[in-house]
């Protein structure tokens, strides 16, 4: 097993082919409103409005050498979270391009 320490990996999946994730080494991160988070989202997920205007501070107890799956509802707020969490130092960020949209359809 290689670590690269403080070596951010950024990447992008389909979310289509998002199958779960471990909650012990990994964390979905749903960046959607509260609202539109209520109305349905993939089991598991923590809400962290990515539009709240507090995100920084949201996410800050959020262990950064774990996993982040991201995803919103289309793809365009995960992409900006997933920049913006890299800049916070978390290493490794996979956004899950489509959004819940896309997942709902699979």
């Amino acid at each position: 097993m290689s670590v690269q320490l403080g070596v951010a990996q950024m990447e992008s999946r389909p979310i289509t082919d998002f199958n779960g994730f471990d909650s012990s080494k990994d964390i979905l991160l749903d960046v959607r409103t509260p609202e539109e988070f209520n109305a349905g989202c993939i089991e598991g997920a923590l809400n962290v409005d990515w539009l709240s205007g507090n995100f920084d501070r949201q996410v800050a107890s959020i262990d950064k050498r774990k996993t982040i799956y991201v995803y919103c509802k289309k793809g365009g707020r995960s992409l900006k979270s997933q920049e913006r969490l890299k800049e916070l130092g978390f290493l490794h960020v996979i956004d899950l391009r489509g959004g819940y949209d896309a997942y709902k359809g699979k």
